[in-house]
């Protein structure tokens, strides 16, 4: 099972502070035990949203919004891709994940479609 967990942002990510020095090194010692365990495909964080855009899709018109995208808690700050066997054990790594941000934070966790999921739709 691949799944995603994607790391919230917060008002200090969105204001672009980088994480101090002691918890650069606590996520690289974390990522490091991910890999060991060959749990961690990938991972990274995002520069705040002001520095980037989206594009709404609404039939054949695309828009372009280059502002920062709202509340800090409801983007994404930074994600992992993890290979597990069940969503149990993808919460039992989460647990023992140094804490993200300098202050309160929240994770999610969301399993990845993969191919065998969609086996029904040809299935015809």
């Amino acid at each position: 099972m691949c799944v995603v967990v994607l790391i919230k942002g917060t008002v200090d990510s969105e204001a672009g502070a980088l994480p101090s020095k002691e918890l650069i090194m606590a996520m690289a010692a974390y990522n490091d035990e991910l890999a060991n365990a060959g749990i961690m495909i990938d991972g990274g964080g995002f520069k705040p949203t002001s520095q980037g855009v989206r594009v709404t899709f609404d039939g054949d018109s695309r828009t372009v919004v280059d502002d920062p995208f709202g509340n800090p808690n409801e983007l994404v700050a930074g994600y992992w891709i993890w290979q597990v066997n069940d969503m149990d054990e993808a919460i039992e790594w989460l647990k023992g994940a140094p804490n993200p941000m300098p202050g309160p934070s929240m994770v999610e966790i969301r399993p990845l479609y993969e191919t065998e999921d969609f086996a029904s739709v040809f299935a015809e």
